[in-house]
């Protein structure tokens, strides 16, 4: 978005197209908030560059300072200090853009860079403003379902869903998804963190029936991510429950035919190798017999 602001300097009235953008940055990463002027190139000893908190209220509201061509520390706030970068192989070619480190929830505000050139008087050249969002990742949630036996139809069972070190607060979904309609949670917690991130726990009530299937959807909007996880469970019919006993049947039936089989091979051949023993033993006493 771009609109126009007037400056009012002496003997001078400016305008100057004021850009606006929106970015996004996960908690912990570093940010960078983009200001860059398309104009002629420029000399650092003629600028002053000033990045600053937009909300005019704040006590302290400077985010970093160049002055001719060096950083200015003096009026820097406390809160970013050993935080704050200039890209400086790219000052002269009107990137003034400035890099965040370790962002946190309380960086989360509308920034404002202003770029004044002084030659035979002090102009605005170049400004811009950057709202910075804040996000993370929630878990990949964790659905337990009602443990069932074939009479619980028409029983109110209970499921959970859990996720966590997510930010800012989800929007928690329970689904059912065999035609696809919303279903109000029974119970819905939101817990902060010291870390400033959230962990949430939800609980669905529903009479059971014999198919069911459940989602459980963690909405981040700010990064646009919706993760789910899902339960499935069909009653068996009475004929598909009669079929698996048949052939559960059938198949120890057969176990103990190749049992009994596999026992007689057995004794016939020991019985083989004791009769074959024997006469060998019997052959060499009678020859022992005749020697004498």
């Amino acid at each position: 978005r771009i609109t126009s602001l007037f400056f009012f300097l002496p003997f001078n009235l400016v305008v100057i197209a004021l850009e606006e953008k929106i970015i996004v940055s996960k908690l912990g990463d570093n940010a960078t908030l983009s200001c860059i002027y398309r104009g002629r190139e420029l000399h650092l000893k003629n600028l002053r560059v000033y990045w600053q908190i937009a909300d005019d209220q704040e006590e302290c509201s400077v985010v970093h300072a160049l002055i001719s061509g060096q950083d200015n520390e003096s009026e820097q706030c406390v809160h970013f200090k050993n935080r704050t970068q200039l890209f400086w192989d790219r000052l002269e070619t009107g990137d003034f853009s400035l890099l965040l480190l370790n962002v946190s929830q309380s960086d989360e505000r509308t920034y404002k860079c202003v770029v004044l050139e002084k030659t035979d008087y002090t102009r605005v050249i170049h400004q811009a403003e950057v709202v910075l969002s804040l996000a993370a990742s929630y878990s990949q949630p964790i659905l337990s379902g009602p443990i069932r036996n074939s009479d619980s139809t028409g029983e109110e069972v209970t499921f959970s869903c859990k996720s966590g070190n997510g930010y800012p607060e989800p929007n928690v979904y329970w689904i059912n998804k065999t035609d696809n309609s919303h279903l109000p949670p029974s119970e819905l917690h939101i817990t902060p963190h010291a870390d400033g991130t959230y962990s949430i726990f939800s609980t669905l009530k529903v009479k059971a029936t014999s198919n069911m299937q459940i989602e459980c959807s963690i909405e981040n909007k700010i990064l646009q991510e919706n993760l789910s996880a899902n339960y499935t469970q069909q009653k068996q019919s009475n004929d598909s429950s009669t079929e698996s006993r048949k052939n559960l049947e059938k198949k120890g039936q057969g176990a103990q035919a190749a049992g009994i089989i596999s026992i007689v091979i057995l004794m016939g051949l020991l019985t083989g190798l004791t009769c074959w023993l024997w006469r060998r033993r019997s052959s060499k006493l009678a020859s022992y017999k005749g020697k004498e």
